[in-house]
């Protein structure tokens, strides 16, 4: 279940500790890391009793480390988790004291390169500092094998003959800024083309200056952004690696920092043997697959933890700690889940209502969906009124119904057909709804299978009732399981340390 972490020693470990045990750490690194978690862990009840311990006084530079620490462990997670992610320019607040000391040392640099160049004769100090980190930065775009490039540009902007002509007279700035603003054509990537012809109408020397020090930074994201595109594939074990490490490093340093790990399992541990009194396996041989209960073991319960996820209570509930840079894509997901059950039901009212007329017609369902989208659109918000928004939504929808059963040769709802849908789109406003749960309950059981089946590419058999936003199901799915298999991937042997005891514990009352 879990990958094998090559962890290397902490400082917790004693110096006396037997060449057998170190031997043993070499030979099977992840036995090493689940014993000091094991010992390192407490009981799974720790939380219904009150634990203090005395107060530990940390350094500034303990703390810097630490959430140098944690900011590298975030950055590391977004580049594997988020295939979206982009480095972006920081965007400083609009009449913010950082912004407004920028543009103030900003415009007293650029004032002082006009007065210079200004000058009879001119003085070229400035300029000949811009156009050596110009250079740099051009250099720094090439290739190994950008040999002529790099010969151009070294010959060019060689700044000893630059300043050598600077003191007699014969420096010629358009004529470097004409070379330059070709170089940075030859480099950029073609979404950068629009900036570049731009520059080549600027002909006044400090504005132009100011220009392709602003492109050259949209060059340089540009740049950053094509590594770590080019290096995601391979970071994957990395990261892993790298994030378990840190992981470990701040459990060494807090101890407790499983609290909410542990209360999440034994939630989750708790829910299925639960479940399993009131289901219980049929002694003819069907077993737990039989009474749809998943057997009681740690994958079956790490799943049904995972599931927990997605009717988490985000504001009076803390995420468990392992789950933290999770926690906003989690959410999005529940919100996403939440608005999908209600289409996938007002879909089922709807098609119900209308019958095999409607039902595989080409693009109906789009259609459908198109307006319940626009419509639902903010249903999470406070201010936002879910009962008016159906009854809009069932407005909405007999219409769509009723032009497209005549333009088709159906006969169109009567009044008080259309009474009765409205009526029932509107009562999915209850949270108690039959429909709702229902819908509910089989996006679940479709992301459960979908999650027990491991890597297989195929998806499960869609449950009955939700054809209609089967391409909405499988989009969360695969980006739910991805995660969930990311963070299997990352910590598993601190979840197989807690469940093992989680589980012998349930045993035991099993037992007794």
């Amino acid at each position: 279940m879990s990958q094998d972490p090559d962890t290397p020693h902490t400082s917790g470990e004693k110096s006396s500790d037997s060449e057998d045990s170190q031997e043993d750490c070499l030979n099977n690194p992840d036995q090493s890391m689940r014993k000091r978690i094991r010992q390192s862990t407490s009981s799974p009840h720790r939380w219904n009793t009150v634990q203090s311990s005395p107060p530990r006084l940390v350094s500034v530079e303990e703390l810097m480390e630490a959430a140098k620490g944690v900011s590298n462990m975030v950055l590391a997670h977004e580049i594997v988790v988020n295939g979206g992610f982009q480095i972006k320019q920081a965007e400083l607040p609009e009449g913010s004291l950082e912004k407004t000391v920028k543009e103030i040392v900003h415009k007293a640099f650029w004032d002082c390169l006009e007065a210079q160049l200004s000058e009879d004769p001119p003085t070229y100090d400035h300029s000949i500092k811009l156009v050596g980190e110009i250079k740099e930065a051009l250099l720094s775009f090439l290739l190994p094998g950008h040999t002529r490039l790099r010969n151009q540009i070294t010959e060019v902007l060689d700044l000893d003959l630059i300043k050598q002509e600077a003191m007699n007279g014969a420096l010629n700035i358009s004529k470097l800024a004409e070379f330059i603003i070709g170089m940075m054509g030859t480099l950029c990537a073609p979404v950068r083309d629009e900036e570049i012809k731009k520059l080549k109408d600027i002909h006044e020397i400090v504005p132009l200056f100011r220009a392709i020090f602003s492109v050259l930074d949209l060059m340089k994201m540009d740049m950053a952004n094509f590594a770590v595109s080019s290096i995601r594939p391979h970071l994957m074990q990395q990261s892993v690696d790298y994030e378990r490490e840190k992981f470990q490093k701040i459990f060494e340093k807090q101890p407790n920092s499983l609290d909410f790990v542990t209360n999440w399992l034994q939630e989750a541990s708790d829910d299925l043997a639960n479940l399993r009194c009131k289901n219980p396996p049929d002694p003819g041989g069907g077993g737990a697959a039989a009474s749809g209960v998943p057997v009681l073991c740690p994958v079956a319960v790490q799943n049904w933890a995972y599931l927990k996820l997605l009717k988490w209570d985000h504001v009076h509930r803390p995420f468990p700690e392992t789950l933290l840079m999770d926690q906003t894509r989690f959410q999005e997901m529940q919100l996403e889940l939440e608005q999908l059950t209600l289409t996938g039901a007002i879909l089922l009212v709807m098609f119900n209502a209308a019958g095999a007329a409607l039902s595989n017609l080409p693009g109906f369902a789009d259609r459908i969906k198109t307006i319940i989208k626009v419509l639902l659109t903010g249903m999470h918000l406070p201010a936002f009124n879910l009962s008016e928004s159906l009854a809009t939504t069932g407005e909405k929808v007999c219409a769509e119904v009723n032009s497209c059963l005549s333009q088709h040769g159906f006969t169109p709802f009567t009044t008080e057909k259309e009474i009765v849908l409205k009526g029932q789109i509107q009562a999915l406003a209850n949270p108690d709804n039959p429909i709702c749960k229902l819908i509910d309950s089989r996006i679940q059981t479709f992301l459960e299978s979908y999650l027990t089946s491991g890597h297989q590419k195929s998806f499960p058999a869609i449950p009955g009732g939700l054809g209609p936003i089967q391409r909405e199901m499988e989009e969360i799915a695969v980006k739910y399981v991805r995660l969930v298999n990311y963070n299997k991937m990352v910590f598993s042997p601190y979840y197989d340390v807690i469940l093992g005891k989680l589980l012998n514990k349930e045993d035991s009352h099993l037992l007794g």
